[in-house]
């Protein structure tokens, strides 16, 4: 779990990042998951657009992605979320996070 002052961190980073995940018109599918959980073990900290043409809203969907992928929704801002997985080793991200 996340402290407020994590997520804060994690949200300065994440703001100049460009979505790399996209959910449209589709469920969100075993597809999906896979690759935002590729995603996440090479990156550890993703943006994921939501679409106009969704089903779901990027307050809907960023917490079933989380619980899916096993990894925590940072912020939710309009429609994109932000999504973090800390790696086991090597996490780039482990000394900010302290």
């Amino acid at each position: 779990m996340l402290t407020s002052k994590q997520r804060a961190t994690l949200r300065g980073i994440a703001s100049t990042m460009d979505p790399v995940f996209q959910v449209g018109k589709g469920d969100i599918d075993e597809t999906l998951v896979q690759g935002v959980l590729d995603c996440l073990k090479a990156r550890e900290l993703i943006k994921v657009k939501v679409l106009k043409n969704s089903m779901y809203n990027a307050k809907e969907a960023a917490p079933i992605l989380a619980e899916k992928t096993g990894s925590e929704c940072v912020q939710v801002i309009g429609s994109k979320f932000v999504l973090y997985k800390q790696k086991d080793k090597e996490s780039q991200y482990a000394g900010l996070l302290k």
